[in-house]
């Protein structure tokens, strides 16, 4: 028995534990509370209601599980498997969770790759969700709720939890005319609940009635027999160690579990009662040690409550001996701007006085006519000579006009630009380190995925928000530089960036934000985009695919090709001077205008692969006229040192094929990228990942290394026809579609 049978959610095989924990909550060894916390359903909040087990091993309401799936209200729960419900139950309120968050991120992704998603189908359906206890993916296919068990161990608990906590609440007698009596019996055959005359009305001696199974007085009534949700007709037998769960003997003979390994039903009760028995055993065992960590745990409680109330009233101290320096501060500034204010205007004043001084008939030029009246020469003299002193520097002062006092208060001007920077970086030392973008998962095209790593603090952050710029933009660098430009705030490690320019150089960085704290920036990275808008395509497996030498993905976004019996067979062929061709494989999308751009990656074990781009009119040559090459002359774009690059490059072909293989690019000696045409020069280190861009108008194909955007290798191909992409692979060799070139394709489909 393997230890996935450890699992506690089996059906129907813990009886007699769940009798010892009810007669625990009765005599009030168990407190509800602490027993009502397993009986919570994890999205509703609520009390279990038909409760359903999940493949993860968890338990949903069957309510919950629908309105995760979004399924329309006429869909019904199957009453064929004796696991169903009466009816479909209305809506009711729902307490957001994560899960509902991830789900909703899940239905707005347009991921369509994913088994969730129906082809051909108008309005998507969603048979995928994450679990709200352990936020894994649960798949439950085209079957959907039908696939999924009914808890009865847990809807029993329930059950006789609600009857404890409401012992005052009788069950009622459903037979008896008004005035009802109390239920003495409920009959599981008949799922109806009887007092003792009743009982004995319906269930008289020598029927085959009186042979119902009947229990005490409940609300639950149970199937006998737990039946297969696959095969309705079929009764649960065997035990699936790989799936956890019951399944029947059609399963195990040709269905979903026929190489899974499996135990009969008894063994799997028996080996599971036995280590849950003994888990619990083992946890009654430690009561004393829980009992101690909870203690220690209400003091850390404790502890942390004065100690919060302590940092609050520290952070308070400090906050009031700020704003006490900045009112001090302040003060002190306004009185000096005061007193200067006050000195200058004084300043002003005099000199205006002393101007009104200098009018007609007032100040200095009144008294100096009253002094001309006088007529005693030696009283003038006295008088005169000190008044044309002060005359003579009014008349001076007044040709050479300055006020006494500057009205500016420039040297006022206060710059606190630094300290309202150190304000704002003002927090605690548990400010959250920056995030650092990951470069192997990132991908850049018209639209970018940035992937970044959180940092390994103990605390969680809040969001984080990435930036990014265009570089190399004239009319920014005038300004002072491009701008950083924001994305929405991102709950987790990656996001997309839309509507990038082609052929264009964008710096990106992200910091993350904890209580309103935000960390440094990430260090800057940088991306190339490509020349041209990504082209979304899958591996074609119609079109002269070879399923006998070549192996499609499910999702037909990678391709493989193995050495093995065929290839060897065929290398009999070598004895009469022949070479082994080429398995030739296309994309399942063709190009016939436009400038488009894919990429992909050649395992760095293949022995030789082609990549390149070929018309529909070659294809069929290729697939409907298979000939082995009898000389490596024979391709045009071979990559062998031949010459025969050479004496046809000029002729525009209407295919452009690169040769990679062995952890090598083979350049032609005509290539225009590549300077001369030694050995050396035109065998370059194959690249992790390669590009390639085909200007249809243009007539032009390149090729690139995706991760540095640098041309290897350019050529002139004939686009007269429709162009696909093409790939030719020989022994063992894989190639991989990016993830954005399969996923943009597979939204469509």
């Amino acid at each position: 028995m393997s230890d996935t049978a450890d699992t506690e959610e089996n059906q129907d095989m813990l009886p007699g534990l769940v009798d010892q924990i009810v007669q625990r909550i009765t005599a009030g060894e168990v407190p509800i509370k602490n027993i009502e916390r397993e009986l919570i359903c994890p999205i509703c909040k609520e009390l279990f209601t038909h409760p359903l087990i999940l493949p993860c091993q968890h338990s949903v309401c069957h309510k919950c599980v629908r309105e995760l799936l979004l399924l329309n209200h006429e869909d019904s729960f199957d009453a064929g498997s004796e696991c169903s419900l009466p009816g479909s139950p209305g809506p009711r309120s729902r307490v957001p969770s994560p899960s509902m968050e991830r789900l909703d991120r899940l239905a707005r992704s347009g991921s369509m790759s994913s088994p969730g998603w129906r082809r051909g189908s108008v309005t998507p359906r969603i048979t995928t969700f994450p679990c709200p206890g352990c936020q894994h993916d649960v798949d439950l296919g085209e079957r959907g709720m039908s696939m999924l068990f009914r808890n009865f161990t847990l809807e029993s608990i329930v059950e006789r939890y609600r009857q404890a906590a409401r012992a005052a609440v009788a069950i009622m007698c459903n037979m008896c005319k008004p005035p009802q009596q109390e239920a003495t019996k409920s009959c599981m055959d008949c799922k109806a609940s009887y007092c003792n005359e009743c009982f004995k009305f319906h269930h008289p001696w020598g029927t085959p009635k009186a042979q119902h199974e009947y229990v005490g007085p409940t609300m639950n009534f149970r199937p006998k027999v737990l039946m297969c949700p696959e095969h309705e007709m079929e009764k649960v037998n065997m035990y699936c160690e790989v799936c956890r769960r019951p399944v029947c003997h059609l399963c195990k003979l040709g269905g979903s579990h026929a190489n899974h390994k499996v135990t009969t039903m008894s063994s799997a009760y028996k080996i599971l009662k036995e280590k849950l028995s003994k888990a619990i055993h083992y946890l009654i065992s430690k009561e004393d040690q829980v009992k101690t960590q909870i203690s220690h745990l209400e003091v850390l409680i404790n502890e942390t409550e004065e100690k919060g109330q302590l940092a609050e009233r520290r952070t308070d101290e400090n906050f009031e001996r700020l704003f006490e320096t900045l009112q001090e501060r302040k003060f002190e500034m306004l009185r000096s701007i005061e007193q200067s204010r006050t000195r200058r205007m004084d300043q002003l004043r005099g000199q205006v006085d002393e101007y009104q001084g200098m009018l007609e008939n007032s100040g200095l030029v009144g008294y100096a006519q009253e002094v001309l009246k006088e007529t005693d020469q030696s009283c003038f003299v006295q008088t005169a000579k000190q008044l044309h002193t002060r005359i003579a520097k009014s008349t001076e002062s007044l040709r050479t006009f300055h006020p006494v006092a500057d009205p500016s208060f420039d040297e006022f001007v206060l710059d606190t630009s630094r300290e309202e920077t150190l304000l704002k970086e003002l927090c605690f030392g548990g400010v959250p380190d920056p995030p650092i973008i990951d470069l192997s998962r990132s991908r850049v095209y018209n639209e970018g995925l940035v992937c970044w790593q959180l940092a390994e603090d103990t605390l969680a952050t809040d969001h984080q928000v990435l930036e990014y710029r265009k570089l190399g933009v004239e009319q920014d660098e005038e300004e002072g530089g491009s701008h950083w430009r924001p994305t929405v705030l991102v709950y987790g490690p990656s996001t997309v960036v839309c509507d990038l320019e082609a052929n264009s150089l964008y710096s990106f960085r992200v910091r993350s934000c904890r209580n309103s704290f935000y960390s440094p920036y990430s260090p800057e990275v940088t991306f190339h985009t490509p020349p041209a808008p990504v082209f979304g395509f899958l591996f074609n497996d119609k079109c002269g695919f070879s399923s006998e030498r070549l192996t499609l993905s499910k999702l037909r976004d990678s391709v493989e090709s193995a050495a093995g019996m065929a290839f060897l067979l065929a290398a009999e062929r070598v004895q009469t001077g022949s070479y082994m061709g080429l398995d030739y494989i296309i994309g399942d999308t063709g190009i016939s205008q436009g400038r488009h751009y894919w990429a992909f990656r050649v395992e760095p074990h293949s022995y030789l692969v082609k990549v390149g781009v070929a018309s529909d009119s070659k294809l069929l040559e290729w697939i409907h006229n298979p000939r082995d090459t009898s000389s490596p002359r024979y391709d045009h774009d071979s990559g062998h040192d031949s010459g025969s690059e050479d004496t046809c490059y000029d002729l525009s072909q209407p295919f452009t094929l690169l040769t990679v293989g062995m952890g090598k690019v083979f350049i032609p000696k005509a290539s225009i990228s590549t300077a001369g045409n030694d050995h050396g020069n035109r065998v370059l280190p194959m690249p992790q990942r390669i590009g390639v861009y085909l200007d249809y108008e243009a007539g032009r194909v390149y090729f690139y290394d995706a991760n540095t955007m640098r041309c290897l290798y350019e050529r002139q191909v004939d686009c007269t026809g429709t162009m696909y992409p093409a790939f030719g692979l020989m022994g063992s060799g894989k190639v991989q579609l990016e993830e954005f070139i399969a996923a943009k394709r597979l939204s469509y489909m």
